[in-house]
């Protein structure tokens, strides 16, 4: 790959504020994009409205300027590109590759989220039903660059999976392909809580033609007692105060080593220094971490 063509981006869901174990994902990729002088894109996954806070995009988007990241191009909202989601799931649907379902939650409960294809072949309208995509009897797999290979069959593991929800919303999968192919995004380095999303989305990529770019899943922050980091579990927002000793903490989350010499630096320094020495074998091969070891 040549050093100009690799293009990363950070895609935060503002459902909440910036946390720590969001702080991890966003430095993992701007530092493997700009120590491969790349861009660094910046897209709002604001899929969801009615769990949307408001105000977080703006205190994401202050957070992170205020923690030194700096990002190329105008910030995307997936808010505004319904049309293009619209036509590749009328074109799924009417070359029937995708269909409507109306099962009910309470329906599927015994299934344990693996869906049981009762509305493969119902032929229901789209009107007030989800929309999933056929899926075919077939594994795939891929290698990431920290966890190594990953393999799911799609037809056991995981079902016909919806592609737009019943209340009309896209489904995240749908959404995440179509914009990191339009954006023309190579690599993609995200939490590993997203690792099992990875094979319904080379599928679709499969499906529609598009590239498929390379994957690096980071370990997720967990609390204590198991939970991952997130606005549910009280861990508290980015805060500007706190920029410096929580850059240093994600990158030793990371498994980079900056010395005792940067306690003091700005955020700027740290992720400077940050790319200067990124080395993206040295993250933990593992999909959690415990956040009370990283102090």
């Amino acid at each position: 790959m040549t050093a100009s063509s690799y293009i990363g981006r950070f895609a935060p869901t503002p459902s909440g504020h910036l946390h720590f174990g969001s702080l991890v994902a966003a430095l993992a990729s701007y530092l493997d994009a700009r120590a491969n002088s790349g861009r660094w894109l910046m897209r709002m996954e604001d899929l969801d409205p009615p769990r949307e806070e408001p105000g977080a995009q703006a205190a994401i988007l202050n957070a992170l300027e205020s923690y030194g990241f700096e990002w190329d191009g105008e910030l995307v909202r997936q808010s505004e590109r319904h049309e293009a989601y619209a036509e590749t799931l009328n074109g799924l649907f009417n070359h029937g590759l995708a269909y409507a379902c109306t099962c009910s939650r309470k329906q599927l409960e015994a299934y344990n989220g693996i869906y049981p294809g009762l509305c493969r072949n119902a032929g229901h309208d789209q009107q007030d039903a989800a929309i999933r995509l056929r899926v075919p009897e077939l594994e795939y797999h891929f290698t990431d660059r920290v966890q190594g290979e990953f393999r799911q069959h799609l037809g056991r593991d995981v079902g016909d999976f919806v592609i737009r929800r019943r209340d009309g919303l896209y489904a995240y999968q749908l959404a995440v392909v179509l914009d990191d192919a339009w954006q023309g995004v190579t690599d993609i380095v995200r939490g590993a809580d997203l690792l099992d999303s990875t094979p319904r989305q080379l599928y679709l990529q499969e499906l529609l033609g598009l590239p498929q770019p390379r994957y690096l899943h980071v370990p997720l922050i967990i609390q204590p007692d198991g939970n991952k980091l997130g606005k549910s579990y009280r861990s508290p927002p980015l805060t500007t105060d706190q920029a410096t000793p929580l850059l240093l903490r994600a990158l030793r989350a990371l498994g980079q080593q900056p010395g005792n010499a940067l306690r003091h630096a700005s955020p700027r320094e740290l992720l400077d220094w940050g790319i200067r020495h990124w080395d993206a074998t040295q993250i933990p091969r593992t999909l959690t971490l415990a956040e009370a070891q990283l102090h």
